[in-house]
């Protein structure tokens, strides 16, 4: 009975969810074998972490875990599905402003790069960055090397990241103002 729910679904939304589910990128980023000690021994189970992205500015990354591997993605890029984020990028290719993130012992400084220069990160950082569609930043991890926490430090930089439309809007005047006041700054630094 589940496999013809199963079989009706996929006919019927299964083309749509296919549709949907194309424009997003995942990256499998650890898998770990985890143990529940029962009465009659351990059972064994798997839990996963998936970082998932449009490659346009939009990211999340979900954990998974259940008896089987591809259960355990499956549930992973679900839960990532549904913890989406936006980050405005400069240029559509790396951040607008260097900036630093933490979480746990895991602590993570992220820079803004010139074009040519690549995604310089570790593992973990790196799936964020691919799915997030950034093409030029440097990154170093300090601290946790544990993949879960440098995903959520680096989730956690980006979240403190500021476009230059949201810092006008909070100061209530326009873009081209506030890019005119920085270039006219840094004229007045170099005069004095």
């Amino acid at each position: 009975m589940a496999a013809e729910r199963e079989r009706g679904g996929r006919e019927r939304g299964g083309r749509d969810r296919e549709e949907r589910d194309s424009e997003f990128v995942d990256k499998l980023v650890h898998i770990n074998r985890v143990a529940k000690v029962v009465k009659g021994g351990k059972r064994f189970g798997f839990a996963a972490l998936v970082v998932i992205g449009d490659q346009k500015g939009r990211v999340g990354f979900g954990h998974g875990k259940a008896r089987e591997v591809p259960e355990a993605i499956r549930k992973a890029t679900d839960s990532a599905k549904r913890n989406l984020t936006r980050v405005a990028l400069r240029e559509g290719r790396t951040l607008h402003h260097d900036i630093a993130g933490r979480h746990g012992a895991g602590r993570v400084y992220l820079r803004a790069a010139p074009a040519g220069t690549g995604i310089i990160a570790g593992g973990p950082m790196r799936a964020v960055f691919e799915t997030l569609g950034i093409q030029d930043v440097v990154a170093k991890s300090v601290g946790s090397s544990n993949p879960y926490n440098m995903v959520r430090a680096t989730f956690d930089a980006l979240k403190h990241q500021d476009s230059p439309r949201s810092v006008a809007n909070r100061r209530n005047i326009k873009v081209s103002a506030l890019q005119a006041r920085r270039v006219g700054g840094d004229a007045e630094a170099s005069a004095d």
